[in-house]
């Protein structure tokens, strides 16, 4: 029996690189299950001043909002509308961080308010909603609490801010992935126009990505008028904030990128293609001193590209990471904890992504447009870097699935950010297995080493012919359209004809298809509540509460009967409560007391505190308002998560006559 040989050759060190690859990803993996629990993005609102759905004797001086994290508001980001829709507050919100609030007008009447706010949460995402409570007594409201709570991020503005977050993060992709295969992959393949237009298209991207996600703030993060794109001072507002400040950073980097672009594929493209260095002599045979000469000139121009290789390089690198960050200090990475590990781990992460994603798009089109074929050793390169970029991405994605998802399966399945990372997780998956594929079309290339090296053609013009022979001005460009259209159909036959090259392009092309839909998916995560917040603030991927399921149809009402015994003549009873439709959000609760005999009884007060002891929530309190003899009520009662709920009364029959009795009620 024949005793298998370990791999060895140039299949040995790829085997070796997955395996570690594999390793470092587990032992991650391990760390992250022994580090502290994750704390999720996206502000909720945990408290108001005064209660939701309580009753308030007077009319209280101000309305206070308290959220899980620092949010901005702005002027008339909180507004107090009054039982007929005119609003009752001063109109000049308060407040920083966590608490924000606004004064109310004198004199105001009985009756509901409802408050409205509409803030921005610090990883950038506005957040809204609306509460009511009521002065003396409940009343009737004119106000639609859909209508009032309308945000910008849904609808036509919504979907337009969507597409430009996509064309940013594209831009970005193709601006980093195509300077890097310039400079490290294939560097004489930067005096081609093929690799030239990606990089173009990718800054232009950026550029009108960035320029439109400014431009929509304002309605993006207000009521969603797609007109407010004109309010010049909606847009100084915005630019104020640190979303606002982070986009145009992103601009300044963009324009700096321009003249990055320009050296390029400027000097750095006629360095790399120049032919020869000047030669004394003009082709004589050269004597000592000229051969010295030749020599030393040969020295200083490989010096000079030396040298703008590396300042490109060190430029290059600053300007990614710089525009990278606009990301990272403005989006999910800078709320929540460790944001100090965060930050730096996204812009990584978006590094890696531009790199893998804008090389693969590069090396596609060099494959299908370049003059010549691509050398074996670029696109092994390529490879190499590719899979150093997977490395990066597998260990920085995973401490920010861990963040964002925590160790909740249901987090992962029941929340659509859980949902979308699997959906980016299995194209990764299947990104790799066919990149794999791509490895195996790169080993069998055989280079092809005579007319590989591109020639030094000024930028605009390759792929013109000699038309001098032609005087004719109409007839030469006819000349130079049919030359040029049989070049491409030679080089076209060729490339087809190099069946290792055309496998190659076969399976970059599925790449690039798989890449663009996982950008897609990945500019869906940026904008998804995390799961931990949305399992938080039970909100599912679809709509319900809890666990992510649709929420239940309402139980129907819920009664019970509880004893009671005040002490005291005519203390003892029985309380009837009554709870419809027992379902999350509001109910209404009705108390009726009776006494021993089953006649109807009384009570100076009554107070209700609901309390969820399996998720340590309340006590949330109300007090109850006197309808009749031995009836009373609470109009709005709130119940934020399904469950159990402790139902506590606390009777007071007399100025020293009190006693508290407890009952479950179930909330579907």
């Amino acid at each position: 029996m024949t005793t298998p040989r370990r791999p060895t050759g140039p299949r040995a060190p790829a085997r070796r690189a997955v395996r570690a690859l594999l390793l470092t990803a587990a032992a991650a993996f391990a760390a992250l299950l022994l580090a502290a629990p994750p704390a999720g993005a996206h502000a909720v609102l945990t408290g108001t001043d005064p209660e939701d759905g309580a009753v308030v004797a007077g009319a209280p001086a101000s309305v206070g909002l308290t959220f899980s994290e620092s949010v901005s508001a702005a002027a008339d980001g909180i507004r107090v509308l009054a039982p007929d829709g005119e609003r009752a507050d001063t109109g000049d919100a308060s407040g920083s961080g966590t608490e924000h609030g606004v004064a109310l007008r004198d004199g105001l009447d009985d009756g509901t308010y409802t408050v409205t706010w509409h803030v921005v949460s610090a990883d950038s995402h506005p957040i809204s909603g609306a509460f009511t409570f009521s002065i003396g007594a409940p009343s009737a409201s004119s106000v639609d609490l859909a209508a009032v709570s309308a945000t910008g991020d849904d609808g036509a503005v919504g979907l337009l801010y969507d597409i430009g977050r996509y064309v940013s993060y594209g831009g970005f992709t193709l601006l980093v992935g195509s300077c890097v295969f310039a400079l490290a992959c294939w560097p004489a393949a930067s005096a081609l126009r093929a690799l030239q237009r990606v990089t173009l298209v990718g800054w232009s991207a950026l550029t009108a990505g960035t320029v439109a996600l400014l431009l929509l703030r304002t309605p993006y993060t207000g009521t969603g008028d797609l007109t407010d794109v004109l309010d010049l001072g909606g847009l100084r507002d915005v630019v104020e904030t640190r979303t606002g400040t982070a986009l145009v950073t992103r601009l300044l980097l963009a324009a700096a990128a321009g003249a990055f672009i320009a050296l390029l594929y400027g000097r750095y493209a006629r360095l790399r293609t120049a032919d020869a260095v000047p030669l004394p002599g003009d082709g004589e045979e050269l004597d000592e001193d000229d051969a010295d000469e030749a020599a030393y000139l040969a020295e200083a121009h490989a010096q000079r590209v030396r040298d703008l290789t590396f300042g490109l390089a060190l430029s290059g690198a600053i300007l990614a990471v710089g525009i990278a960050a606009t990301w990272a200090m403005s989006e999910h990475a800078s709320t929540g904890r460790q944001t100090g590990l965060a930050v730096p781990a996204d812009i990584v992460h978006l590094l890696a992504v531009g790199a893998w994603l804008g090389g693969l798009v590069s090396l596609l089109v060099l494959l299908a447009r370049a003059p010549v074929p691509v050398p074996r050793d670029a696109v092994r390169r390529f490879s190499a870097i590719a899979l150093g970029a997977v490395a990066v991405l597998a260990v920085t994605g995973l401490y920010q699935s861990w963040r964002q998802v925590g160790l909740s399966w249901d987090g992962l399945t029941g929340t659509t950010y859980g949902q979308l990372l699997l959906v980016k997780v299995a194209l990764v998956a299947v990104l790799v297995a066919v990149a794999g594929l791509s490895r195996r079309w790169t080993a069998r290339l055989a280079d092809r080493t005579a007319d590989e090296a591109p020639r030094p053609v000024p930028v605009g013009a390759a792929d013109t012919p000699d038309t001098a022979d032609a005087p004719d001005t109409e007839r030469a460009r006819q000349l130079a359209r049919q030359r040029a259209a049989l070049d491409r159909t030679a080089r076209r036959k060729a490339r087809d004809a190099d069946t290792e090259r055309a496998g190659l392009r076969r399976s970059v092309l599925v790449e690039t298809g798989i890449a663009a839909v996982l950008l897609a998916v990945t500019t869906a995560l940026t904008a998804a509540t995390p799961a931990h917040t949305a399992e938080e603030t039970g909100t599912s991927a679809t709509g319900g509460a809890g666990d992510g399921q649709a929420a239940p149809e309402p139980a129907g009402p819920v009664s019970v009967s509880v004893p009671y015994d005040a002490g005291g003549e005519g203390g003892a009873g029985t309380a009837g409560v009554e709870l419809s439709p027992a379902r999350t959000g509001g109910n209404t609760l009705h108390v009726l007391l009776t006494d021993p005999s089953g006649a109807v009884s009384d009570a100076e007060e009554i107070g209700v505190a609901l309390t969820l002891p399996a998720e340590e929530i309340g006590p949330l309190r109300h007090e109850a308002l006197h309808v009749d003899v031995g009836h009373w009520t609470v109009p709005d009662v709130q119940f934020p998560r399904p469950g159990d709920w402790e139902l506590a009364l606390t009777i007071r029959t007399s100025d020293i006559d009190q006693v508290t009795v407890t009952t479950t009620v179930p909330i579907g």
